[in-house]
C-alpha cells in the first residue's frame, strides 16, 4: 500500500470517529436532562474512574495510555457540554456578571491609592499613568500595601509584577496567594535606569551602590564596570537615590530613575545604564472588591491542581481547544505542603465571550483549589 492508501483510511476512520462522538455527546444530553430533573450533580468521580479503568483493560497494552488520555478529555468535554445544556452557572460565573454590570464604566480619577517605596519610585510613575490625580500613601514595602487596603486605608495599591529582564516578583505573588486580592488593571512601563550620584563624584571613585533588588539585576552587566564596588539593596530606587543625597558622599552612587536624581538634587553620570533598552516593568493595580471596566480582556488565575502525571498538560489543553492565548504561566511553591504548587496563569481573552465562561467552568471543575484574580485591561 502506499502512503495516500493509508491516508485515506485514516480520512475514513476520522469519518466514523467524529460520527460517534457526535452520537455519544447526544447521550451526554439526554444525562443532562435525567440529572437536571433528578438534581443530580454533573460529575460522578466514581463512574469516571470505573470507565477509566475498564478503557484501559480493553486497550492495547502499549496503547492503553494513549486510550486513557483520549477518553479523560472525552469525559471532560461530555461535562461541558452537560453544563452547557443544564444552562448551570458557578457562583463565580454570577459573581462576575453582577461585577460587570455593577463596575462603573469609567476609571477613577482622585482615589486613595498604596503605594511601595517614597516619592519619586516607579510605583508612583506607574500610579500617576494609571489615574489622574491619585492621591498616593507610601508603604515601606510590598506587605505595606496590601495590609493598607485589607484595613480600609484606601481602595486601591499599584504593585511591580514582572520585568522583561529580571523576571517575576515573586514576593508580589507570594503576597497575592495570601490576600483575596483582584487586579483591576495593568500597565506596561518603560524603565530607563540612570547611575545617580551627589554633585562633584567621578564614577571611578565610587565604592557603595544603592538600589532595589531588580533594578541591580536589571544593570548586572553595566555594573561589572565596578569591580570595586559594593552593591547595597534597598527597598526601592528612590529611597536608594534618597540615602545616597542626604549621605552627602562622593564615593557613592544610586541606581534610579532621572525623576530620582531631580527630586533628590543627584547628578545623573550616566543615562540608561540597564542592560537591555526594551526594559519594561509590569505593574497592577489590585482593589479589595471585584471590579470589571470595559474592554476587560485580560484574565490572572492561581490553581492549584491534582499533584498527578498530566494534570498541568490538561489544564493546558483546555486553553488550546478552546483557542484561548495564554500569556504567563508562573508556579509558586505552597508553603504548607511539600513540592506542591500553585499555579498563576495569565490569560488573553474577552471577559464577555462564551469561551471565557466556559473556561472558567472548567478549571474550577478540575482543580483542587482554584483563585480568580480579576479581568481587565493592559495598558
Amino acid at each position: 500500500m502506499k502512503i495516500d492508501d493509508y491516508r485515506a483510511r485514516i480520512d475514513a476512520i476520522d469519518h466514523e470517529l467524529v460520527e460517534k462522538l457526535e452520537e455519544r455527546m447526544r447521550t451526554a444530553e439526554k444525562i443532562a436532562e435525567y440529572k437536571q430533573e433528578n438534581g443530580l450533580r454533573i460529575l460522578d468521580p466514581v463512574r469516571e474512574r470505573s470507565l477509566l479503568d475498564r478503557i484501559q483493560e480493553m486497550s492495547s497494552p502499549d496503547l492503553a495510555y494513549y486510550n486513557r488520555m483520549l477518553f479523560s478529555s472525552i469525559m471532560e468535554m461530555s461535562r461541558d457540554h452537560q453544563a452547557q445544556v443544564m444552562k448551570k452557572k458557578s457562583p463565580l460565573g454570577e459573581q462576575i456578571m453582577a461585577a460587570i454590570q455593577d463596575t462603573p464604566k469609567t476609571f477613577p480619577d482622585a482615589p486613595a491609592v498604596a503605594c511601595q517605596g517614597v516619592q519619586g519610585a516607579y510605583s508612583q510613575l506607574a500610579c500617576d499613568k494609571m489615574f489622574k490625580m491619585p492621591v498616593i500613601m507610601y508603604m515601606k514595602n510590598f506587605r505595606g500595601v496590601f495590609a493598607a487596603i485589607d484595613a480600609g486605608l484606601c481602595h486601591y495599591g499599584v504593585l511591580p509584577i514582572e520585568n522583561s529582564t529580571a523576571g517575576s516578583v515573586n514576593q508580589v505573588y507570594d503576597l497575592m496567594q495570601e490576600y483575596h486580592f483582584h487586579i483591576v488593571r495593568s500597565m506596561r512601563v518603560r524603565i530607563d535606569h540612570c547611575l545617580l550620584a551627589n554633585a562633584g563624584t567621578n564614577k571611578e571613585d565610587i565604592r557603595d551602590i544603592y538600589s532595589h533588588e531588580q533594578a541591580l539585576q536589571q544593570c548586572e552587566d553595566y555594573l561589572k564596570h565596578f569591580p570595586m564596588a559594593t552593591l547595597h539593596v534597598c527597598e526601592n530606587t528612590a529611597e536608594a537615590a534618597r540615602m545616597v543625597a542626604q549621605s552627602g558622599r562622593k564615593d557613592a552612587a544610586a541606581i534610579g530613575s532621572l525623576e530620582n536624581g531631580e527630586l533628590y538634587g543627584l547628578e545623573c553620570l550616566e543615562e540608561s545604564v540597564q542592560d537591555r533598552d526594551n526594559n519594561y516593568t509590569r505593574f497592577i493595580c489590585i482593589a479589595k472588591d471585584l471590579e470589571i471596566y470595559p474592554g476587560a480582556d485580560r484574565t490572572s488565575i492561581m490553581i492549584v491542581l491534582r499533584h498527578e502525571p498530566g494534570s498541568l498538560y490538561q489544564a493546558m489543553a483546555r486553553f488550546n481547544a478552546m483557542g484561548i492565548n495564554l500569556l504567563k504561566l508562573e508556579s509558586r511553591p505552597l508553603p504548607s505542603r511539600e513540592f506542591e504548587f500553585m499555579f498563576y496563569f495569565d490569560i488573553e481573552e474577552s471577559v464577555y465571550s462564551e469561551a471565557f465562561a466556559r473556561m472558567i467552568d472548567q478549571l474550577q471543575e478540575m482543580s483542587l483549589e482554584f483563585r480568580y484574580l480579576g479581568s481587565y485591561k493592559e495598558y
